[in-house]
């Protein structure tokens, strides 16, 4: 059995731990509601998370670290997929706010980038985008 197989790779220690992330900001809030567990079930699916895993980190999300990332784009990314388990139910309560903005500098963005990402996350996933940037997105090349 190689080292590998005994503790997984790197992207998918970097996955779980990204995932128990996911966990504990849909719980920050009491349950897991019904919606919310879909969405955990389709990240875990996305980044690759065994039924068993799954369990363990539904069980105790806090036992997993949070793992940095020197590329913006992949912390863009699980910030991104943090904003949609949030907004699961629509709206952003004030433990949310708190978890996903430590998550932020835990992932290696500096405070203050930390609060302009989250505060143009919000402003995008509540629906509050001004005219120019709903129209920057229009008309954005895929």
């Amino acid at each position: 059995m190689s080292f590998s197989d005994l503790f997984g790779s790197g992207e998918h220690l970097r996955n779980l731990s990204h995932f128990a992330a996911i966990v504990n900001l849909a719980a920050v809030d009491g349950e897991i509601n019904p919606r919310e567990e879909t969405m955990l079930a389709r990240f875990a699916r996305k980044l690759d998370i065994s039924d068993d895993e799954y369990a363990r980190v539904i069980e105790k999300p806090a036992s997993f670290p949070i793992s940095a990332s020197n590329n913006v784009e992949k912390r863009l990314e699980r910030i991104h997929d943090l904003f949609k388990m949030i907004y699961a139910d629509n709206e952003m309560d004030n433990e949310e706010a708190e978890l996903v903005k430590r998550y932020a500098i835990g992932l290696g963005f500096s405070e203050e980038a930390a609060n302009d990402i989250i505060k143009r996350s919000v402003e995008i996933f509540s629906g509050q985008l001004n005219f120019e940037d709903y129209r920057y997105l229009l008309n954005k090349e895929n």
